[in-house]
């Protein structure tokens, strides 16, 4: 694998080639997913995101690479069965940035430990030899020593014990970053600040897109006979283009929140799940870079903002669970940073609450040619990235003679074969670190570095806002317009505030 060609080397590719096998439109977990599977059969790929890779959904998860315990409980086995055999899947092709982590439900009432360890029984059952180990009842001593910080004294009664299981963990940025710098080194052309305009047609056929570089305001019109639309939340608009797209929605935003607390609260590498709330919800409280995630809600919107924003219901649900489960209850002004985000969710009308919209994937493919995928969720990223190449392929989407089988299943990310590349919080500003961002990790300016390089921004935004004026004067000095780090002192402000 090579390193990726520099922005200014990518735009005279493009503008040389000017035709491409795949557009894939959106960098997240899916374009990213659907460019490296394409780019790997040896296809040429253009990928566009409008603003900087992972931006949206896909660094504002709840960091777990999971199988989905939840769902399990709705009865959605296949989709249970899917995840848990791509969570192998991924922790192998991707050990720098994922790695199993320990939950533990604490019981606070007698039916709850053999109620759910059944449940989590069938579970390690459905992951058969992808499974990271077996699931073990504790005793009320066992559970207080894996979750320490955990009341002894719950709202339903005295905690009796625990069950013990195992899942996966990840980086969810930097993992997005990797399978970029991958694709590229495979020959993908992968482009952030580099917006789509709309489709190009031919006879009622997509025949390719019409994109703006956002920093030299310079357009390009590129070709391509297979058009995928993986912008996530945002699907709907670029569904909305030409006269042969199909009508109505097929996203169902629900917005995620989540709060940083110091480790103190609950100084342990083991993630406790309350896997049903006084309102039925779930709650994770999840160890992560030396801090504590807790979330996450499931709240469903009507609007997509670039930058969503917590509210006081979703606050008060987190702080509200957390003090029923934590000796000390973290409060407002212990939270070190606030963030949202958005799943595309599958739009069904019968659905009501998100909770029950299927977060299975769906891929559409329209009269007009255009190939939308959205749903799915980051543990089956691969999966779904293969299952949207397959439908180009069945609706004859890519020219003859250039399909082959994915090879992803097999595929290290770039990094596999080192250790964790994730810098500690206060290397984030490091000159040495900016100066690599920039070369080989597609930044453009100080928040891709502080929100998504490394995660300062996500785990405590205070820290965040006094690293922006050094990242500011090392991307000067690298001959970029740093001019936003006043922006990214108004967004970490925005990351600090807990309402």
């Amino acid at each position: 694998m090579t390193q990726p060609l520099s922005r200014e080397q990518s735009f005279a590719k493009l503008k040389a080639q000017s035709r491409f096998d795949v557009i894939v439109i959106g960098g997240g977990s899916t374009g990213l997913g659907v460019a490296l599977d394409a780019a790997a059969r040896g296809l040429s790929v253009a990928l566009f995101e409008s603003h900087d890779l992972a931006s949206g959904t896909s660094s504002r998860s709840t960091k777990l690479v999971h199988g989905g315990v939840r769902y399990l409980a709705q009865g959605h086995i296949p989709l249970v069965r899917e995840a848990l055999r791509e969570r192998s899947t991924l922790l192998h092709n991707a050990p720098h940035n994922a790695h199993p982590l320990t939950f533990v439900m604490p019981s606070f009432q007698w039916w709850e430990k053999p109620f759910y360890g059944v449940g989590l029984k069938v579970y390690d059952a459905l992951a058969g030899s992808h499974g990271l180990g077996a699931t073990a009842f504790l005793s009320k001593k066992e559970t207080l020593d894996a979750l320490p910080g955990v009341r002894s004294q719950g709202i339903t009664g005295s905690l009796t014990g625990g069950v013990r299981y195992l899942d996966g963990q990840f980086n969810d940025a930097r993992l997005a970053i990797d399978l970029a710098r991958t694709a590229a080194s495979l020959g993908a052309l992968i482009f952030n600040y580099c917006d789509v305009l709309g489709l190009i047609e031919d006879a009622g056929q997509v025949v390719g897109v019409r994109v703006v570089d956002k920093e030299a305001e310079q357009s390009y019109n590129v070709q391509s006979g297979c058009v995928i639309n993986a912008a996530g939340v945002w699907a709907d608009a670029l569904r909305g283009e030409g006269n042969k797209q199909p009508a109505g929605k097929l996203v169902e935003p629900s917005r995620g929140v989540h709060l940083v607390v110091s480790r103190d609260f609950m100084p342990t590498d083991s993630a406790m799940l309350i896997p049903k709330t006084r309102d039925g919800r779930v709650l994770f409280i999840v160890p992560w870079l030396g801090h504590l995630i807790l979330g996450t809600t499931d709240t469903p919107v009507l609007d997509a903002p670039r930058e969503p924003h917590a509210d006081k219901v979703d606050v008060d649900f987190i702080l509200g669970e957390a003090a029923h489960y934590l000796e000390r209850a973290p409060t407002r002004d212990d939270v070190l940073s606030c963030w949202a985000g958005l799943r595309p969710l599958v739009q069904n009308a019968a659905a009501g609450a998100t909770a029950a919209v299927s977060r299975e994937h769906t891929v559409e493919i329209a009269a007009n040619g255009l190939i939308t995928a959205v749903g799915g969720k980051w543990t089956t990223y691969r999966a779904m990235s293969e299952d949207v190449l397959l439908h180009a392929i069945a609706a004859k989407r890519l020219p003859a003679g250039t399909i082959t089988a994915s090879v992803t299943g097999n595929l290290p990310i770039l990094g596999a074969d080192s250790p964790c590349n994730t810098p500690d919080l206060e290397m984030a500003a490091d000159p040495s670190f900016v100066r690599f961002a920039i070369k080989h990790e597609f930044a453009r300016c100080v928040e891709d570095v502080l929100a998504r390089r490394s995660r300062a921004l996500f785990l405590n935004a205070a820290r965040a806002e006094k690293l922006a004026p050094a990242v500011a004067t090392e991307l000067t000095q690298q001959g970029l317009r740093a001019g936003d780090v006043a922006s990214f002192i108004l967004l970490a402000k925005q990351y600090q505030r807990c309402p």
